[in-house]
């Protein structure tokens, strides 16, 4: 076993580990983080995406153990960030939604993308978001979704 010490949407947490316990496992078995999803867990399919030191990563190929004094915000810790709150109800709006698996992924891609970029246009937000598969919407009311919220945000700046 290994202590580590972290900080998860913005509260310290220090607990024994088993080395080989992935992000993704100790985030949702410590800090009841349920917006991570396991998909590939080849950190290819966006399901795990979370915010580590103020960068996107990818939760089920780290390790839990390598994270020690690492600051991370699930979507949970995330809920009242504005971008989210106004992606969540674009996503609402423009039909963004349908079985929800990919969801918490896509909005924290999401956020990122509008954070660094402002309001992008469709082909540069599709291969943005190519990272996170969606299998239900053919992606049309997710990139709509995006760019109304970018849109949204940018119009109280």
């Amino acid at each position: 076993m290994q202590i580590i010490k972290l900080r998860v949407n913005g509260e310290e947490i220090e607990t024994a580990i088993d080395p080989r316990t992935t992000l993704a496992d100790f985030l949702r078995q410590h800090a009841d983080a349920r917006s991570i999803h396991l998909g590939c867990e080849h950190g290819v399919c966006g399901g795990c995406t979370i915010v580590i030191n103020g960068k996107m990563a990818r939760s089920c190929i780290a390790l839990a153990a390598t994270m020690d004094g690492a600051d991370i915000w699930t979507l949970e810790g995330l809920k009242d960030d504005p971008t989210i709150v106004q992606l969540r109800q674009s996503f609402h709006e423009c039909h963004g939604l349908q079985c929800g698996y990919c969801t918490p992924g896509m909005l924290i891609t999401a956020r990122d993308i509008i954070a660094r970029y402002g309001e992008p246009d469709e082909k540069f937000l599709r291969e943005a978001l190519a990272g996170n598969i969606c299998r239900c919407t053919g992606y049309a009311g997710i990139v709509k979704a995006v760019q109304h919220a970018a849109t949204q945000l940018a119009r109280r700046d």
